[in-house]
Protein backbone atom coordinates (compact mmCIF):
# COMPACT_ATOMS: atom_id res chain seq x y z
CA UNK A 1 0.00 0.00 0.00
CA UNK A 2 1.37 3.43 -0.98
CA UNK A 3 1.41 6.44 1.34
CA UNK A 4 -1.35 8.07 -0.73
CA UNK A 5 -3.52 4.96 -0.55
CA UNK A 6 -2.99 4.85 3.22
CA UNK A 7 -4.08 8.48 3.53
CA UNK A 8 -7.21 7.83 1.42
CA UNK A 9 -8.11 4.78 3.52
CA UNK A 10 -7.64 6.64 6.80
CA UNK A 11 -9.80 9.49 5.46
CA UNK A 12 -12.59 7.13 4.35
CA UNK A 13 -12.53 5.13 7.59
CA UNK A 14 -11.87 8.09 9.89
CA UNK A 15 -14.42 9.88 12.03
CA UNK A 16 -16.05 13.17 11.09
CA UNK A 17 -13.44 14.90 13.23
CA UNK A 18 -10.57 13.27 11.33
CA UNK A 19 -12.19 14.23 8.02
CA UNK A 20 -12.43 17.88 9.09
CA UNK A 21 -8.78 17.86 10.12
CA UNK A 22 -7.74 16.23 6.83
CA UNK A 23 -9.65 18.76 4.74
CA UNK A 24 -8.01 21.66 6.60
CA UNK A 25 -4.55 20.13 6.18
CA UNK A 26 -5.22 19.37 2.51
CA UNK A 27 -6.23 22.95 1.73
CA UNK A 28 -3.23 24.32 3.65
CA UNK A 29 -0.85 22.05 1.74
CA UNK A 30 -2.42 23.03 -1.58
CA UNK A 31 -2.08 26.74 -0.77
CA UNK A 32 1.50 26.30 0.47
CA UNK A 33 2.56 24.37 -2.65
CA UNK A 34 0.88 26.99 -4.84
CA UNK A 35 2.87 29.71 -3.06
CA UNK A 36 6.09 27.83 -3.78
CA UNK A 37 5.36 27.53 -7.50
CA UNK A 38 4.32 31.17 -7.79
CA UNK A 39 7.53 32.19 -6.03
CA UNK A 40 9.68 30.03 -8.32
CA UNK A 41 8.07 31.52 -11.41
CA UNK A 42 8.44 35.09 -10.04
CA UNK A 43 4.71 35.80 -9.96
CA UNK A 44 4.17 39.05 -8.03
CA UNK A 45 2.02 39.18 -4.90
CA UNK A 46 1.33 35.44 -4.72
CA UNK A 47 -0.66 35.53 -1.49
CA UNK A 48 -3.17 37.97 -2.91
CA UNK A 49 -3.70 35.94 -6.07
CA UNK A 50 -4.51 32.77 -4.13
CA UNK A 51 -6.38 34.09 -1.12
CA UNK A 52 -8.75 36.18 -3.20
CA UNK A 53 -10.27 32.87 -4.37
CA UNK A 54 -10.47 31.27 -0.92
CA UNK A 55 -10.80 34.02 1.69
CA UNK A 56 -14.13 35.67 2.34
CA UNK A 57 -14.22 39.37 1.40
CA UNK A 58 -16.13 41.84 3.56
CA UNK A 59 -16.80 44.03 0.52
CA UNK A 60 -20.25 43.01 -0.75
CA UNK A 61 -19.61 43.42 -4.52
CA UNK A 62 -16.56 41.16 -4.17
CA UNK A 63 -18.53 38.65 -2.08
CA UNK A 64 -21.28 38.48 -4.71
CA UNK A 65 -18.70 37.45 -7.32
CA UNK A 66 -17.06 34.94 -4.96
CA UNK A 67 -19.98 33.37 -3.06
CA UNK A 68 -18.15 30.03 -2.48
CA UNK A 69 -15.77 31.80 -0.09
CA UNK A 70 -18.38 31.65 2.69
CA UNK A 71 -17.34 27.97 2.91
CA UNK A 72 -13.75 27.91 1.65
CA UNK A 73 -12.55 30.56 4.10
CA UNK A 74 -13.23 28.26 7.08
CA UNK A 75 -10.82 25.64 5.72
CA UNK A 76 -8.08 28.06 4.65
CA UNK A 77 -4.94 28.91 6.63
CA UNK A 78 -1.84 30.76 5.54
CA UNK A 79 0.80 30.07 8.18
CA UNK A 80 1.85 26.81 9.82
CA UNK A 81 1.25 28.12 13.34
CA UNK A 82 -2.21 29.35 12.39
CA UNK A 83 -3.37 25.91 11.27
CA UNK A 84 -1.48 24.07 14.03
CA UNK A 85 -3.17 25.84 16.92
CA UNK A 86 -6.59 25.78 15.24
CA UNK A 87 -6.42 22.04 14.61
CA UNK A 88 -5.21 21.33 18.15
CA UNK A 89 -8.25 23.14 19.56
CA UNK A 90 -10.49 21.36 17.04
CA UNK A 91 -9.09 17.97 18.01
CA UNK A 92 -9.31 18.48 21.78
CA UNK A 93 -12.86 19.79 21.84
CA UNK A 94 -14.01 17.69 18.89
CA UNK A 95 -13.25 14.51 20.83
CA UNK A 96 -15.32 15.72 23.77
CA UNK A 97 -18.12 16.87 21.44
CA UNK A 98 -18.37 13.40 19.88
CA UNK A 99 -18.84 11.83 23.30
CA UNK A 100 -22.25 13.53 23.52
CA UNK A 101 -23.32 14.24 19.93
CA UNK A 102 -23.23 12.27 16.69
CA UNK A 103 -20.74 13.02 13.87
CA UNK A 104 -23.33 14.80 11.70
CA UNK A 105 -23.88 17.37 14.42
CA UNK A 106 -20.13 17.98 14.60
CA UNK A 107 -20.05 18.70 10.86
CA UNK A 108 -23.18 20.81 11.12
CA UNK A 109 -21.90 22.92 14.03
CA UNK A 110 -18.53 23.38 12.30
CA UNK A 111 -20.06 24.59 9.03
CA UNK A 112 -22.93 26.61 10.47
CA UNK A 113 -20.63 28.12 13.10
CA UNK A 114 -18.31 29.15 10.27
CA UNK A 115 -21.21 30.63 8.33
CA UNK A 116 -22.36 32.56 11.40
CA UNK A 117 -18.84 33.90 11.87
CA UNK A 118 -18.71 34.96 8.22
CA UNK A 119 -22.10 36.69 8.51
CA UNK A 120 -21.12 38.72 11.58
CA UNK A 121 -17.74 39.63 10.05
CA UNK A 122 -19.32 40.93 6.84
CA UNK A 123 -22.09 42.79 8.70
CA UNK A 124 -19.64 44.45 11.10
CA UNK A 125 -17.30 45.67 8.37
CA UNK A 126 -20.17 47.09 6.36
CA UNK A 127 -21.95 48.59 9.37
CA UNK A 128 -19.26 50.31 11.45
CA UNK A 129 -17.62 53.41 9.93
CA UNK A 130 -14.18 52.58 11.31
CA UNK A 131 -13.84 49.74 8.80
CA UNK A 132 -14.93 51.67 5.70
CA UNK A 133 -11.39 52.73 4.63
CA UNK A 134 -10.21 49.08 4.56
CA UNK A 135 -13.51 47.51 3.50
CA UNK A 136 -12.65 46.96 -0.22
CA UNK A 137 -9.47 45.08 0.72
CA UNK A 138 -10.57 43.17 3.82
CA UNK A 139 -10.35 39.36 3.72
CA UNK A 140 -10.88 36.70 6.40
CA UNK A 141 -9.54 33.15 6.57
CA UNK A 142 -9.30 30.41 9.18
CA UNK A 143 -11.35 27.80 10.98
CA UNK A 144 -11.46 29.76 14.24
CA UNK A 145 -15.15 30.69 14.01
CA UNK A 146 -16.12 27.08 13.32
CA UNK A 147 -13.93 25.79 16.14
CA UNK A 148 -15.25 28.41 18.55
CA UNK A 149 -18.78 27.20 17.77
CA UNK A 150 -17.78 23.66 18.76
CA UNK A 151 -15.96 24.84 21.90
CA UNK A 152 -18.90 26.90 23.13
CA UNK A 153 -21.53 24.30 22.16
CA UNK A 154 -19.97 21.46 24.15
CA UNK A 155 -18.91 23.70 27.03
CA UNK A 156 -22.47 24.97 27.49
CA UNK A 157 -23.81 21.41 27.19
CA UNK A 158 -21.45 19.84 29.77
CA UNK A 159 -19.91 22.80 31.63
CA UNK A 160 -18.57 20.66 34.49
CA UNK A 161 -16.74 18.17 32.23
CA UNK A 162 -13.21 18.01 33.62
CA UNK A 163 -10.03 18.02 31.55
CA UNK A 164 -6.47 17.61 32.84
CA UNK A 165 -4.07 20.31 31.72
CA UNK A 166 -0.32 19.84 32.07
CA UNK A 167 1.21 21.84 34.95
CA UNK A 168 -2.27 22.99 36.03
CA UNK A 169 -4.23 19.83 36.76
CA UNK A 170 -7.97 19.17 36.49
CA UNK A 171 -10.00 22.08 35.12
CA UNK A 172 -13.69 22.26 34.23
CA UNK A 173 -14.27 22.72 30.53
CA UNK A 174 -16.34 25.88 31.02
CA UNK A 175 -13.28 27.72 32.37
CA UNK A 176 -11.12 26.52 29.48
CA UNK A 177 -13.74 27.70 26.97
CA UNK A 178 -14.17 31.06 28.71
CA UNK A 179 -10.42 31.64 28.75
CA UNK A 180 -10.09 30.71 25.07
CA UNK A 181 -12.97 33.02 24.15
CA UNK A 182 -11.55 35.98 26.08
CA UNK A 183 -8.00 35.58 24.77
CA UNK A 184 -8.94 35.03 21.11
CA UNK A 185 -11.96 37.33 20.86
CA UNK A 186 -11.91 40.14 23.42
CA UNK A 187 -8.25 40.84 24.21
CA UNK A 188 -6.63 43.46 21.93
CA UNK A 189 -9.84 43.84 19.93
CA UNK A 190 -8.29 46.40 17.56
CA UNK A 191 -5.91 43.73 16.21
CA UNK A 192 -7.35 41.20 13.71
CA UNK A 193 -10.77 42.69 14.35
CA UNK A 194 -12.35 40.85 11.45
CA UNK A 195 -11.22 37.52 12.87
CA UNK A 196 -12.53 38.45 16.30
CA UNK A 197 -15.97 39.27 14.89
CA UNK A 198 -15.94 35.88 13.18
CA UNK A 199 -15.00 34.21 16.51
CA UNK A 200 -17.90 36.00 18.15
CA UNK A 201 -20.31 34.84 15.43
CA UNK A 202 -19.17 31.24 15.85
CA UNK A 203 -19.51 31.46 19.64
CA UNK A 204 -23.05 32.82 19.34
CA UNK A 205 -24.06 29.94 17.06
CA UNK A 206 -22.50 27.35 19.39
CA UNK A 207 -24.44 28.77 22.33
CA UNK A 208 -27.74 28.84 20.39
CA UNK A 209 -27.20 25.28 19.17
CA UNK A 210 -26.95 23.89 22.69
CA UNK A 211 -29.78 26.02 24.09
CA UNK A 212 -32.12 24.92 21.30
CA UNK A 213 -30.95 21.30 21.51
CA UNK A 214 -31.92 21.18 25.18
CA UNK A 215 -35.37 22.35 24.10
CA UNK A 216 -35.64 19.46 21.68
CA UNK A 217 -34.71 21.36 18.50
CA UNK A 218 -31.63 20.43 16.46
CA UNK A 219 -30.42 23.50 14.53
CA UNK A 220 -28.22 21.32 12.31
CA UNK A 221 -30.92 18.88 11.15
CA UNK A 222 -32.19 20.72 8.06
CA UNK A 223 -28.69 21.72 7.03
CA UNK A 224 -27.41 18.16 7.34
CA UNK A 225 -30.34 16.88 5.27
CA UNK A 226 -29.38 19.34 2.56
CA UNK A 227 -25.77 18.10 2.70
CA UNK A 228 -26.95 14.49 2.43
CA UNK A 229 -28.99 15.38 -0.65
CA UNK A 230 -26.04 17.13 -2.27
CA UNK A 231 -23.74 14.21 -1.46
CA UNK A 232 -26.18 11.74 -3.03
CA UNK A 233 -25.88 13.59 -6.35
CA UNK A 234 -22.18 12.74 -6.56
CA UNK A 235 -22.37 9.12 -5.40
CA UNK A 236 -22.01 6.57 -8.21
CA UNK A 237 -25.27 4.77 -8.83
CA UNK A 238 -25.29 1.06 -8.19
CA UNK A 239 -25.66 -1.01 -11.30
CA UNK A 240 -28.91 -2.90 -11.40
CA UNK A 241 -28.64 -6.56 -12.26
CA UNK A 242 -31.27 -7.44 -14.82
CA UNK A 243 -32.30 -11.09 -14.69
CA UNK A 244 -34.20 -12.57 -17.58
CA UNK A 245 -36.56 -15.38 -16.79
CA UNK A 246 -37.58 -17.90 -19.39
CA UNK A 247 -41.22 -18.77 -19.67
CA UNK A 248 -41.87 -22.15 -18.15
CA UNK A 249 -42.70 -24.88 -20.69
CA UNK A 250 -45.12 -27.74 -20.30
CA UNK A 251 -44.08 -31.40 -20.13
CA UNK A 252 -44.71 -32.05 -23.82
CA UNK A 253 -42.54 -29.14 -24.96
CA UNK A 254 -39.83 -29.99 -22.44
CA UNK A 255 -39.66 -33.62 -23.57
CA UNK A 256 -39.53 -32.50 -27.21
CA UNK A 257 -36.58 -30.19 -26.54
CA UNK A 258 -34.72 -32.88 -24.60
CA UNK A 259 -35.28 -35.37 -27.44
CA UNK A 260 -33.88 -32.95 -30.01
CA UNK A 261 -30.84 -32.22 -27.86
CA UNK A 262 -30.19 -35.93 -27.36
CA UNK A 263 -30.57 -36.57 -31.10
CA UNK A 264 -27.97 -33.87 -31.84
CA UNK A 265 -25.55 -35.33 -29.27
CA UNK A 266 -25.95 -38.80 -30.74
CA UNK A 267 -25.21 -37.45 -34.22
CA UNK A 268 -22.06 -35.67 -33.04
CA UNK A 269 -20.85 -38.73 -31.09
CA UNK A 270 -21.44 -40.93 -34.12
CA UNK A 271 -19.38 -38.53 -36.23
CA UNK A 272 -16.56 -38.67 -33.66
CA UNK A 273 -16.59 -42.48 -33.72
CA UNK A 274 -16.19 -42.46 -37.49
CA UNK A 275 -13.76 -39.58 -38.10
CA UNK A 276 -12.42 -38.58 -34.68
CA UNK A 277 -12.85 -35.37 -32.71
CA UNK A 278 -10.97 -33.33 -35.29
CA UNK A 279 -13.64 -34.10 -37.86
CA UNK A 280 -16.13 -31.91 -35.98
CA UNK A 281 -16.87 -28.39 -37.10
CA UNK A 282 -16.34 -25.48 -34.73
CA UNK A 283 -20.08 -25.21 -34.17
CA UNK A 284 -20.38 -28.94 -33.41
CA UNK A 285 -17.56 -28.70 -30.88
CA UNK A 286 -19.29 -25.79 -29.15
CA UNK A 287 -22.57 -27.69 -29.11
CA UNK A 288 -20.89 -30.74 -27.59
CA UNK A 289 -19.24 -28.61 -24.93
CA UNK A 290 -22.52 -26.89 -23.99
CA UNK A 291 -24.45 -30.15 -23.87
CA UNK A 292 -21.83 -31.85 -21.71
CA UNK A 293 -22.01 -29.00 -19.20
CA UNK A 294 -25.80 -29.19 -19.08
CA UNK A 295 -25.74 -32.88 -18.51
Amino acid sequence: MTVWEGIKDSFKQGSALIKLIYVNIGVWLAVTIAYIFLFLFSVPDPSGKILVWLAIPAYLPALLTHPWTIFTYMFTHQSFWHILFNLLWLYWFGIIFLQYFDPKKLIGVYLLGGLSGALLYVLAFNLFPIFHPVLPHSLAIGASASIMAIIVAISVYVPDYTVHITLIGPVKIKWVALTAFILTTLVDFSSNTGGKFAHLGGAIYGYLFTVQYRRGKDLTRSFNRMLDTLASWFKPRKKTLHVKYRRPVDDIEYNRQKAEEQKEIDRILDKISKGGYDSLTKKEKETLFKMSNKH
